[in-house]
């Protein structure tokens, strides 16, 4: 049984160790081979380096598929099962016998063999790190040596259809074979409401279509119809995730997918998904897409988005009513800690005594004012309730650091746009010029020519903007004019110019709303048509305003131009003048 045999293999040598039973096994591709493995040094100790039985498990190859040990392809192959038989091997056969060795020993310790390499062959991952881990395998690879292996062939499975193949070990045929079944697998356990494993069906049949797609040139007839193929397997996936509640991963798939193909069920599916997270701006987007692809979903859209309004207002409430107690609570107890703290006064008494004549000169003051107060205006209201709310602002702001000013001002601001959603643009107003209030009071503790102003400023914009559409609704336009004024003196921004143009559109100021519109068109062209429309709007207010005034063409053309020559002399003439 030990008698040596020389292989027609260059750089083999084999010896039986143990006789195996039956004849000499036929072994066609795909042949499935399980055996167990000991690795010797060619060395007078014969140091052993691996043995798989000390792993608990068997080593398993499949024939034809590449094994990046050839050498023991050949080797097993010219086995019976069950025998046992030592083989020499030459230096030329075991130089990537460290790499095999480091996959298994990981695979054997339940960690992933591919982790931690980047994107390049094993040899270069080698290179990269100079080391494998293990001292006996490193030193292997600095001095190629011939090595010995004793294997044992367990068993030797030729039917392909006993075991489950891995994709790597199909053709082209047979992933393109295994896809329909992996969809009927995966919608028959969506019946059965078992999603996560249909999901895997799912993802399972994907990847083997984006493998057999890799191999085609983009633009083809089979790389575009592979690609259709994934599409209804792609978002099969999605629903699961979504029945599964991983949001985040239907968001990032159906982006991926919508990239390249426009589908209603995708955009639906996203939609879904950012209405889960919260994500509202972006839930609205997809719904909107979804509607203008199929009408016919119009009123479902409609739906949702009402849905997902009362579902944002009553998350916005309710962490108001979290995060608000939380800091009243905060605010009692450090009031309640400086009580505590703070000394009695003897002269407490003659203190709130000597507190009333400046009541009283408060009280004087404030019926002065009353007396010097002029009618006001339309927006004289208005007026007075701001002054309201920049002092009760004020007697809030006390004792509060600069952490729980921001969180009050965004507080606010989210109040106000929830008013402007339901069209209560009043209380809005209200809201929006509390916030302003809070931002000038921090402003007012801080350089001007910091990071912090400036931060400050990006804090009030929107905070302007939606105070002067609401001053719109409100049809208080001279005020419009007022903000935007203030506020383009800072930055150029295109709401502020549109706004301020439909405010000089109603107040009828010609000159100033075409150059405003003019400003609007050359900073967005897309803007174009509504330009053309506001214009419209202006000129037929215009032309009502001179017919209420009973003024004719000539007359308003006299006003405007003069009586004789163009606006240029009339200026002339009135610098003369």
């Amino acid at each position: 049984m030990e008698k040596t045999y020389l292989l027609n293999y260059p750089g083999v040598k084999k010896k039986i160790l143990a006789g195996g039973q039956g004849p000499m096994p036929h072994f066609p591709p795909g042949t499935k081979l399980v055996f167990h493995f000991q690795t010797l040094l060619d060395n007078f100790e014969r140091t052993v380096i691996d043995d798989s039985r000390l792993a608990g498990r068997p080593a398993e190859i499949f024939v034809g598929k590449m094994f990046k040990m050839e050498v023991w392809e050949t080797l097993l192959t010219s086995m019976r099962v069950g025998e046992v038989a030592e083989f020499w091997c030459d230096a030329i056969h075991t130089g990537l016998y460290p790499i095999v060795s480091k996959g298994m020993r990981l695979i054997a310790q339940g960690k992933d063999p591919l982790e931690g390499q980047k994107h390049m062959c094993g040899m270069g991952n080698l290179f990269h790190y100079h080391s494998t881990g293990f001292p006996e395998l490193d030193e292997i690879m600095r001095n190629p040596q011939p090595l010995i292996f004793i294997m044992e062939l367990l068993q030797q499975v030729g039917d392909t259809m006993s075991y489950h193949k891995e994709s790597w070990m199909m053709e082209k045929d047979e992933k393109l074979q295994t896809v329909p079944i992996l969809h009927m697998q995966g919608n028959a356990l969506v019946k059965q409401k078992q999603y996560r494993e249909a999901a895997s069906k799912y993802k399972e049949a994907v990847l083997l279509l984006k493998v057999v797609q890799s191999r085609e040139m983009p633009g083809d007839a089979d790389h575009i119809n592979l690609g259709r193929m994934i599409v209804p397997l792609e978002l099969n996936y999605c629903q699961c995730m979504l029945e599964l509640e991983e949001y985040y991963e239907v968001i990032e798939h159906t982006t991926e997918l919508l990239e390249k193909h426009k589908c209603v069920k995708g955009y639906y599916k996203r939609a879904k998904a950012h209405t889960a997270v919260w994500n509202e701006k972006e839930a609205q987007r997809d719904f909107k897409m979804v509607a203008q692809l199929d009408i016919t979903l119009s009123s479902l859209v409609q739906r949702e988005l009402r849905a997902l309004s009362e579902r944002m207002k009553e998350k916005y409430w309710e962490e108001k009513e979290r995060y608000w107690n939380k800091l009243e609570k905060m605010k009692g107890k450090s009031e309640e800690e400086e009580e505590t703290s703070k000394p009695e006064d003897p002269e407490g008494v003659t203190a709130t005594t000597e507190d009333k004549p400046q009541d009283a000169a408060d009280k004087t003051q404030t019926e002065e004012d009353k007396e010097n107060k002029v009618a006001p205006y339309k927006g004289g209201k208005e007026e007075e309730s701001c002054s309201a709310v920049s002092l009760s602002s004020r007697d809030e702001s006390e004792g509060k650091d600069w952490q729980q000013m921001l969180q009050l001002i965004t507080s606010l601001q989210n109040e106000g746009n929830l008013l402007i959603k339901e069209r209560r643009f009043r209380e809005a107003s209200f809201k929006f010029k509390e916030a302003l209030e809070y931002v000038d009071e921090l402003k007012d503790r801080v350089d001007e020519q910091g990071d912090l102003w400036r931060s400050l400023e990006k804090v009030s914009l929107p905070v302007v903007l939606n105070l002067s559409q609401c001053m719109l609704e409100l049809k208080q336009y001279q005020r419009v004019v007022e903000l935007n004024n203030q506020l383009l003196k800072k930055h150029t921004n295109f709401k502020a110019v549109y706004q301020r143009a439909r405010a000089h559109a109603a107040l009828c100021n010609e000159d100033e709303a075409h150059k405003d519109f003019a400003l609007v068109e050359k900073l967005d062209p897309n803007f174009k048509p509504f330009v053309r429309q506001e214009l419209k709007k202006m000129g037929e207010s215009v032309r009502a305003m001179h017919a209420r005034q009973n003024k004719t063409y000539w007359d308003t053309t006299k006003e405007k131009w003069g009586h004789d020559g163009s606006e240029v002399q009339r200026a002339a003439r009135q610098k003369n003048a």
